[in-house]
């Protein structure tokens, strides 16, 4: 059945969809009165629902069964992307969302060759935040994470200070050999905890930037005895959080 994130709410046993929503329904999967979808509530909940009313701007569903779904990650990950070139920052943000990231937060870093452009920032976003909608559907997650607005170094180190746990992915301390920091981390979480990671551009991150983060309390990691491309490495973190915490605990 098709997946939908939904708003709106006409009681508790009923939902409203408008909006791209109610176009995809009835215009792309051509749905009529009768047929069954699968909703999720602003909190997480999820429904099987039936379709009960169609008006050219909403469709109205009725909730038919409540379902126990568990697709989230026991741990919040926020993925810190710099600023990568072309479209890698949407492999990111589609493919982190299937893997269970909670926030991405695109930061300008020293080695970013991409100059963020202020006056495109909304439809950027508003992009960015319709390719983790679609990729939460897809992949049957709970809710979907937040794209925040790209962000300097300082406001990003800011941002961090109510998390658990930070580390920093950087190069150097893969080619040293480094291999406990991330391993020891992820042993250290408990359930509901927070994990920030950030993750340089391509170049990677830079001296002064590798210093400002330990000095705010982030630790340097390494992702193996490979070194990964700036839209692989936060897969491979986000898919051994995955391994630890969902598979090897079953």
């Amino acid at each position: 059945m098709q997946r939908y994130f939904v708003k709106q709410r006409t009681n508790e046993n009923s939902f409203v969809i408008d909006e791209d929503d109610r176009h995809h329904m009835i215009k792309v999967m051509r749905m009529e009165l009768g047929d069954k979808i699968i909703c999720v509530d602003p909190t997480g909940n999820t429904a099987v629902c039936e379709i009960a009313k169609i008006t050219d701007e909403h469709v109205v569903v009725d909730v038919v069964q409540w379902i126990d779904e568990r697709s989230e990650l026991p741990i919040f990950v926020t993925i810190a992307s710099g600023l990568p070139k072309g479209d890698k920052l949407e492999w990111i943000i589609q493919k982190g969302t299937e893997l269970g990231a909670h926030e991405f937060i695109p930061f300008s870093a020293r080695r970013s060759v991409v100059k963020w452009d202020e006056k495109k920032s909304a439809k950027k976003v508003e992009r960015w935040q319709k390719i983790a909608k679609e990729a939460s559907e897809q992949s049957h997650r709970g809710m979907v994470p937040e794209i925040s607005q790209p962000m300097n170094l300082k406001a990003l180190i800011e941002k961090s200070k109510d998390y658990h746990y930070k580390l920093a992915a950087f190069e150097d301390e893969s080619r040293s050999g480094e291999t406990s920091i991330f391993s020891a981390t992820l042993q250290k979480m408990k359930q509901d905890e927070s994990l920030f990671i950030v993750f340089g551009p391509e170049g990677g991150l830079a001296e002064e930037e590798v210093q400002v983060l330990q000095e705010n309390d982030f630790s340097l990691c390494g992702l193996g005895p490979r070194i990964l491309r700036t839209e692989t490495a936060p897969l491979y973190a986000l898919a051994a959080i995955s391994y630890h915490f969902e598979l090897m605990r079953r």
